[in-house]
């Protein structure tokens, strides 16, 4: 027979072809503004026959899958922006990044997984997802891919939060808030970034990235606050006992147990991490401008040790405490996973070889090490943290922090764009689903950190 376009053979005879005539066609895209629809039919008809052909022979769904994965690549490669556009009435207002793919997979059927396949994934540990969440990554891939739209939802996720707006009336008021996993106080001319989840070393995971974020905001826009600090709060660890602890990074048995989605890594970087590395754009038509956004400082004071994420943090901070005895590591490939923006952030410190020593083969840095005072700004006597936060404060604040801020944003100015950043994301966010989803990485959570452990 003579192959048409997937579109044809849908609508005429879907039962004549089998998986290699039909993997010989591709949809035909139009591919200007105004054909998103009629093009999104036409990848949707050739979707819809590669799963008649899944269902009617024993074709290995993996190639279906892929050959339907690059169809949507192909789409979105012509559709991205005006889909954008649509979703942002053309650039005019911002909008989160989980708001942003909740209204593409309304407007845009098809392109990405249903609300119902992602919700049905959210109740399975991570070997039991179907692996829908590969088409998000995709699409987000792209949109940071282009500068305009990627740009836009950079800045667009640096808006505060809309419950942060009372919250920071409240902090005004007692000069503390206590959001469970994230606590932050006043003391003196600082406000106090407590991590908070005792039970786990203060690891990260979906209990902490929203509560962090808000009081981020808080911090930053706080009119009396003229200095940040991030620190932990001591755990209840018989091992630790007294002690507290920075961040022991992603919590893995929340991975393994599914409860921790693809897009939380993202809304995570883009979040609470981008928000103390470029600050918080307060003013909603300032979105499209080069540098509107309030900034303040950040100390960071590392107590026992910075893994992971914790270690992530450190790159984004302006002046890093840690004790004699602290360490550093980023295992995320040994987990099976991408640390973050460590890896486009790192080599500004460490320099490309101790960064891929850590990254790629889970090289420890020891806060009290000539690696690791590369990091790190000052080495604390064990036990001293509280005096020497208090003298680093003092230090920044004595003749006032507005310059202190203004420096700080020209220095990330020149050494960090949100151009930069979307550029790394445009490939992190397409690499992160594939690592997520993996076999590899069940099968690293397995043998490298709960089977040791006994919890499997």
């Amino acid at each position: 027979m003579s192959v048409k376009t997937a579109a044809e053979d849908v609508s005429s005879d879907p039962t004549s072809l089998n998986f290699h005539s039909w993997a010989a066609t591709k949809p035909t895209f139009l591919g200007s503004a105004g054909t998103v629809d009629q093009d999104l039919a036409a990848l949707c008809k050739f979707a819809e026959l590669g799963q008649k052909i899944l269902e009617r022979d024993a074709t290995p769904k993996g190639d279906i899958e892929h050959k339907v994965y690059n169809a949507r690549a192909a789409f979105l490669r012509r559709h991205t922006e005006t889909i954008y556009s649509a979703l942002t009435k053309e650039f005019s207002h911002p909008i989160r990044l989980d708001v942003l793919v909740e209204s593409a997979m309304d407007r845009y059927a098809g392109l990405l997984p249903t609300a119902a396949d992602i919700a049905d994934d959210a109740s399975k540990i991570l070997k039991e997802k179907g692996g829908h969440e590969r088409g998000i990554g995709l699409f987000l891939s792209h949109v940071f891919a282009h500068p305009r739209a990627g740009v836009h939802l950079l800045q667009s996720m640096l808006r505060p939060l809309p419950e942060s707006s009372e919250l920071s009336a409240k902090f005004s008021r007692d000069g503390i808030l206590d959001l469970e996993t994230a606590i932050l106080r006043r003391n003196g001319k600082a406000a106090e970034v407590l991590m908070h989840n005792p039970d786990y070393l203060n690891a990260e995971d979906a209990s902490t990235i929203g509560p962090m974020e808000q009081v981020v905001d808080v911090a930053i826009l706080d009119a009396d606050t003229e200095v940040c600090v991030l620190r932990g709060t001591p755990a209840q660890h018989p091992r630790y006992e007294g002690r507290n602890i920075f961040c022991s990074g992603i919590n893995l048995t929340h991975l393994y147990e599914g409860k921790i989605p693809y897009l939380w890594y993202l809304v995570r970087d883009l979040g609470f991490v981008n928000k103390i590395a470029h600050g918080v754009l307060e003013d909603e038509d300032a979105v499209n401008d080069p540098t509107p956004t309030t900034e303040k400082p950040w100390i960071a004071a590392v107590e026992t040790f910075a893994i992971g994420g914790g270690c992530q943090y450190l790159l984004v901070m302006d002046y890093t405490l840690a004790e004699k005895s602290a360490y550093m590591t980023l295992p995320a490939r040994k987990e099976g996973i991408i640390p973050g923006l460590a890896n486009m952030r790192l080599p500004r410190f460490v320099g490309d070889r101790i960064t891929r020593q850590a990254i790629l083969f889970d090289r420890r840095l020891e806060a009290d090490s000539v690696e690791g005072q590369l990091i790190v700004d000052e080495i604390v006597p064990d036990g001293q943290m509280d005096g020497a936060i208090e003298r680093t404060v003092s230090k920044l604040t004595s003749s006032g922090s507005v310059s202190t801020a203004g420096n700080r944003k020209a220095l990330r100015v020149c050494q960090e764009s949100l151009d930069d950043v979307r550029r790394y994301l445009a490939s992190y966010a397409h690499e992160q689903v594939k690592c997520h989803l993996s076999p590899a990485l069940i099968r690293n959570l397995e043998e490298n950190w709960l089977r040791p452990k006994g919890k499997i």
